[in-house]
């Protein structure tokens, strides 16, 4: 897997703290199983992208089954919905804006999250939320799943074709499913 570190901002600069390069899927896998209160939020860009267990939303509702807790953002939550299963539903903004609050005990109110993992956003607005949360919530470890280096993510996949960034996905989802 060859991971490349290209920005898909070139005007923004993400400051002197970047994302770590994910090394391997198994890697990303694990950190997401340690976590004592890992959270997995889902963009509107998630539907339609193919996975081995169908599209990301199917991909999240199997990992929902782990014990996660996934939170959809936008109308996305509708699609989950006609799918049979419930998730949170929070604008992303907002959701940024609570995981930076201290005394915000999630969205079950078991306590605060102390991993956040991203997937299914365009760049730019996942960019914004990560950098905020990059400074104002250094307790919070975040996870980029996207396809492209997200430089404000504590770690990222990075930037990789289509093929190889499915592979990876799946390669994480699985090695999910078979910790639980």
């Amino acid at each position: 897997m060859s991971a490349k570190t290209i920005l898909g901002q070139t005007a923004e600069i993400a400051g002197p703290k970047k994302a770590f390069i994910i090394p391997k899927p198994e890697v990303a896998a694990a950190m997401i199983k340690r976590a004592e209160r890992p959270l997995l939020v889902i963009g509107a860009e998630a539907q339609g992208i193919e996975t081995a267990d169908g599209d990301l939303i199917d991909t999240a509702i199997k990992v929902s089954k782990s014990g996660i807790s996934v939170v959809a953002t936008g109308h996305i939550v509708g699609e989950f919905r006609r799918r049979g299963t419930e998730v949170h539903s929070m604008p992303l903004m907002n959701l940024g804006d609570r995981l930076r609050d201290p005394e915000w005990l999630g969205l079950d109110g078991k306590g605060r999250y102390d991993l956040a993992v991203f997937v299914g956003f365009s760049y730019y607005l996942e960019w914004l939320v990560l950098n905020g949360l990059k400074s104002f919530a250094q307790d919070l470890t975040t996870i980029s799943l996207s396809r492209s280096y997200q430089p404000n993510a504590g770690w990222s996949l990075g930037t990789m074709k289509a093929e190889e960034w499915k592979e990876v996905i799946d390669v994480i989802v699985k090695s999910i499913k078979e910790g639980n």
